[in-house]
């Protein structure tokens, strides 16, 4: 069942976080929707303007569409991650996303209010919600780049009036995380202090947290085991700092690398292990095992199994 964003964030602010899940391929999203029904957990189905750029938005759409009545007992809404104008009015024309993001983080804060109330006004007329970003994450994903020393903190005293002037329905802030598997700056995580200051300015107001994925160390050892060349060094978002990032106002977790790097891990042991076999059916099993049972974790953690049966009326 397909539900809005803003129903679910109602329902687990401060209690738990919603996994928003970027997908590319059939694999991922079978192993997503298996998972969000057997844990009985909401979730939100992420697609990037290059996933829609490598598959066709069409095709992803319709695979959606499909898992939803494979899986019937989701709950679940599809939201566009990281959209300019273009990417955002056609997801919004289209019918098929209850929510979009607006990225203009990279503007001055006149400019980003502009664009992104302008997206606003479109996106409302037709029930589908937007997130908004304020200040500005490193890393690298997707076409996204920005440099650590360009990366910039949110700053709490800019965010009540930005969410006055633009009227969005979520706000993604940088404070600490980063796209990619990527150190994070200086090594000191999630700025809680920035974190609580935004929560107090904007209770009860749904906050999103870019760069969820925790990047665990022996995924990244057993890629380069089989064959791979990463950062050992790279880190992501401690389940630590996760969970207490629930009780700030985060009611969305977005999740991209650590499935990518789970994809990375599954084909490289295949094909080192059975080099004689080129079937794309065999790894692709194996993935979205190794996919729902990450999936089932990950709902544990944020607190979100069992939760689904909330919102069903």
């Amino acid at each position: 069942m397909i539900v809005s964003p803003k129903e679910l964030f109602t329902n687990c602010y401060g209690k738990y976080a919603i996994a928003a899940v970027n997908v590319f391929t059939m694999e991922q999203v079978h192993a997503l929707f298996r998972a969000g029904e057997k844990a009985n957990a909401p979730f939100l189905v992420q697609i990037t303007p290059a996933a829609r750029n490598y598959a066709h938005a069409n095709m992803l759409s319709k695979i959606i569409e499909a898992a939803s009545k494979i899986y019937p007992k989701t709950v679940y809404a599809v939201h566009l991650d990281h959209g300019d104008e273009e990417h955002a009015l056609d997801a919004i024309a289209s019918n098929t996303y209850n929510s979009v993001m607006i990225d203009a983080s990279h503007d001055s804060f006149d400019k980003n209010v502009e664009r992104t109330r302008a997206i606003v006004q479109k996106a409302h007329k037709k029930n589908v919600c937007v997130e908004a970003e304020l200040g500005v994450l490193s890393g690298i994903e997707d076409d996204i780049s920005v440099d650590e020393k360009e990366a910039r903190y949110t700053k709490p005293s800019e965010v009540e009036k930005f969410v006055e002037l633009t009227q969005c329905d979520s706000l993604a802030v940088a404070v600490g995380t980063s796209h990619g598997a990527y150190k994070f700056s200086g090594g000191e995580g999630i700025q809680f202090d920035i974190l609580e200051d935004i929560q107090q300015r904007l209770p009860y107001f749904p906050i999103v947290l870019h760069g969820g994925s925790a990047v665990n160390e022996k995924e990244i050892s057993r890629i380069n085991r089989s064959g791979g060349a990463l950062n050992e060094g790279a880190t992501g978002v401690s389940p630590e700092e996760i969970v207490k990032s629930i009780t700030y106002g985060v009611c969305k977790i977005n999740i991209a690398t650590d499935t990518r790097l789970l994809w990375a891990r599954v084909h490289r042991e295949f094909f080192r292990d059975t080099p004689e076999l080129f079937d794309p059916i065999v790894p692709g099993k194996k993935y979205m095992e190794a996919n729902e049972a990450f999936m089932l974790e990950k709902f544990e953690l944020l607190g979100a199994t069992g939760k689904a049966n909330q919102l069903i009326q």
